[in-house]
This record gives structure tokens, C-alpha cells and sequence, in this order.
């Protein structure tokens, strides 16, 4: 069993950009809402990277599509449309120059390799991945039930929403190594793959260093 008083609720997303792992950094345990419902507009099935023209935003494909009014658990991926290998093969164009990039390929390619057919399921294993790499020391755990309200437990399933790492900074220089940085700016608060990619295993110390920075990129109810 997890400690409510040290819990965050969170909605399943894959790849959690960098805002929301400066939330869940320091939690005892990590409770993930299958009952909730999917929502559009929401991290719920895409993450976003940079690219040689800006901001790229990497979706998952759904058997409904984006309109569906579905439970997390129940969300079925549309995988006729060959998404993964379409991730993959943007992720090591765009992040094969950077620093540690070769160090992680061969056990984050296993994800791209392997079929999901719940977006749930695919969502868990790259969060998964991510706290193994990052050595998170937070307990994963998950709900099937949808409760609207929490108590002792910190919510942040509506804390963060899809916007700023459409616009790059326009001020200061760029706070870590961004491989198009000096094309397109420095786009804050992607999904963690990036910061990963740039820091290696120093990039969860540099969530923790920069936290006031990183509220600043991203609007938190």
C-alpha cells in the first residue's frame, strides 16, 4: 500500500515533459487514474521534442480518435497507423548528435518494438522507463476508479496543460543543451526525453536544481 500523505495523483501520459517530473521528484508514490475519462487537448496520448523547425508534437493514435468520451483504461491505440516507428525514427534524427543519446537507444527502442494496444499500457512503460533511467525513487501504483477528489494526496491531473513548448524563450540563454537551439530557440518544458538526451544521468539533479525555472515555464492550477 502507498502513504496517501506523501501521494500524487496523475492522469496516465506518455513521456512526461519537464514540469511534470519537477512535481512527482520528490513523491513517496505515484497513483495513476485509469478511470478517469480521456480528454482532448491534454498530454493524455502525445509529447512533444524539438526539431530542426520548431516544436514537434508526437501523437498516438486512437481507434476513436480524440473526441471519445472513454475511459483511460478502455482507450484502444490505432495502430494500423504504424505510429511507432514513426516516434522512433524522428526521435533518433532529431537526438542522435546529442550527448547521451546512444547510451539510452537500445533499451528505449524496446518500447517502439513492442505492440501496446491500450494507450494506458503504453503510457505506463514509458513512465516506467523514465524513472528507471532518471533512478526516480518514487512506488508506482494505479487506480481503476475514478475519484474527483483527493484527500492528503497532491492532484495534478489537470495541473498541466499542452502550450509552452510551442514558444521558445526570447530571453537569457538556453539553461541546458538543446540540439536546435541555436535555429529555433530553446523550447521550455518538453517532455523529459529531452532534458535525458542533453544531461544523462544528471538531468533529474538539474529538474531539482531549477524548479523555480521550471514553474515559470509552465502554468500550474
Amino acid at each position: 500500500m502507498f502513504n496517501m500523505s506523501n501521494t500524487i495523483v496523475s492522469s496516465y501520459i506518455p513521456f512526461p515533459n519537464i514540469g511534470w517530473w519537477s512535481l512527482v521528484q520528490d513523491a513517496a508514490s505515484l497513483l495513476l487514474d485509469g478511470g478517469e475519462h480521456f480528454e482532448k487537448m491534454t498530454y493524455r496520448n502525445k509529447y512533444f521534442i524539438t526539431g530542426s523547425n520548431g516544436g514537434i508534437q508526437l501523437s498516438i493514435p486512437l481507434q476513436q480518435g480524440r473526441e471519445q468520451r472513454t475511459p483511460m483504461l478502455q482507450v484502444r491505440i490505432d495502430n494500423k497507423q504504424r505510429w511507432q516507428i514513426q516516434h522512433w525514427r524522428t526521435l533518433v534524427s532529431v537526438y542522435k548528435r546529442t550527448p547521451y543519446f546512444d547510451h539510452y537507444e537500445p533499451s528505449l527502442e524496446k518500447l517502439f518494438t513492442k505492440p501496446y494496444d491500450l494507450l494506458v499500457d503504453f503510457n505506463r512503460a514509458s513512465i516506467g522507463w523514465l524513472q528507471k533511467e532518471l533512478k526516480a525513487g518514487f512506488a508506482i501504483t494505479a487506480t481503476d476508479v475514478y475519484q474527483k477528489e483527493y484527500l492528503d494526496v497532491v492532484d495534478i491531473r489537470t495541473a498541466l496543460k499542452p502550450g509552452a513548448e510551442r514558444q521558445a524563450l526570447t530571453n537569457g540563454t538556453a539553461p541546458y543543451y538543446q540540439v536546435f537551439a541555436d535555429r529555433v530557440g530553446f523550447l521550455p518544458n518538453l517532455s523529459m526525453l529531452d532534458i535525458l538526451f542533453a544531461e544523462g544521468p544528471h538531468a533529474l539533479q538539474w529538474v531539482k536544481q531549477h524548479h523555480a525555472l521550471i514553474n515559470d515555464w509552465v502554468s500550474v492550477k
